[in-house]
């Protein structure tokens, strides 16, 4: 699994991993690295708001809803600073690309 640091927010605020991009998210609930996609369809998770129970993310494609509770369980990460560091599932060589994806006011807030 690689190893990958970039920006907790602002530029370069995703990495792509094998293809897939991750984003560091900050909500009431606490902040973690989730995949910028919907499992369900591919939509932009990113954007997604949360519901009003606070406990998962809906998607904008599709209202599809995602628990808070496993997305933060699921990428070990820890921020220092501006930059996360997180542990990406795929394979150790996996090709990584530093990208710009904005986020949904829910998921852009401090904790």
């Amino acid at each position: 699994m690689p190893v990958v640091t970039f920006s907790a927010m602002g530029r370069e605020n995703c990495v792509e991993v094998a293809g897939v991009p991750y984003v560091y998210a900050r909500t009431a609930q606490g902040a973690f690295v989730m995949p910028a996609t919907c499992p369900h369809r591919g939509g932009p998770l990113h954007l997604a708001g949360i519901t009003p129970e606070g406990n998962r993310l809906v998607c904008p494609w599709h209202e599809r809803k995602v628990s808070l509770g496993r997305l933060r369980k699921e990428i070990p990460a820890v921020r220092r600073g501006d930059l996360v560091t997180a542990v990406i599932p795929g394979p150790a060589d996996a090709r990584t690309i530093l990208r710009h994806r904005p986020l949904s006011a829910d998921l852009a807030g401090e904790p």
